[in-house]
């Protein structure tokens, strides 16, 4: 090996042992940020319930847990919440869930790697927004997926749709980039500027339909989305003042 290709490698391990040592420095010295949603302690834990609420227009709440799947490959420290919502015709529900990271970033995770796991096949993608009105008018930023699936009914194949719809937020933020990349610089910058890790919760909406009622389960969403948001998640925050109690 010439002497041009050894100042290389002895560069390339020098950036290599650098860039560990600023990560060991960070991570001994990080905080972890507030998390946008609503939180309780769970007893003899380390770790919250992220608490969704159970009364939603005139759905009917049905508390769901975790399934073992999920618990054993995400991160120990990760918190959650999950819950069912039910009309009251009961020929349609919604699957609302929580995943709120610790300090370990892979709890944050693409719903298309859980989704397609799962037997579905993403059929599109779309960025778009949901207009809400608490705690201030805003528009809500999220990512629909449709897909499709084929169940075995009593020995038939059946077809189903799905639609997904998800975000993430921490402690003063909203994304809904598919992507992610803002997210991740976004706690790369924070967390070198101010040794504070931002604590992101993924949020996500299912609900499943015949081929065809894509776009009508989705509009039946939405109110449900509308009006469950401001009751758990934490940003935005309003800027009108508190009244004081007299």
């Amino acid at each position: 090996m010439n002497r041009s290709k050894w100042i290389l490698v002895l560069l390339t391990l020098v950036l290599i042992g650098s860039a560990a040592a600023v990560l060991a420095h960070y991570k001994s010295v990080q905080r972890l940020g507030n998390p946008g949603v609503v939180t309780r302690p769970i007893a003899n834990s380390k770790n919250l319930e992220v608490v969704l609420p159970e009364r939603v227009l005139d759905f009917t709440y049905k508390w769901m847990p975790q399934a073992e799947i999920v618990t054993n490959v995400l991160p120990k420290d990760t918190s959650y919440g999950q819950c069912f919502y039910i009309a009251p015709d009961e020929k349609f529900g919604v699957q609302a869930n929580v995943v709120l990271m610790g300090t370990d970033r892979a709890s944050m995770h693409k719903p298309q790697f859980c989704l397609t796991g799962a037997g579905w096949n993403i059929q599109s993608t779309e960025m778009i927004s949901i207009p809400l009105e608490k705690p201030i008018p805003y528009n809500l930023p999220v990512i629909k997926l449709t897909a499709s699936r084929t169940f075995q009914d009593g020995g038939r194949e059946r077809e189903y749709s799905g639609v997904y719809v998800y975000w993430y937020v921490c402690g003063d933020k909203i994304s809904a980039s598919p992507t992610g990349t803002d997210r991740m610089w976004s706690m790369a910058r924070n967390l070198i500027t101010t040794g504070v890790l931002e604590r992101w919760a993924y949020i996500s909406f299912f609900a499943t339909c015949p081929p065809g009622q894509e776009e009508a389960t989705f509009e039946r969403m939405k109110p449900l989305i509308a009006a469950s948001v401001p009751e758990f998640q934490l940003v935005p925050v309003s800027s009108a003042p508190t009244q004081k109690s007299p």
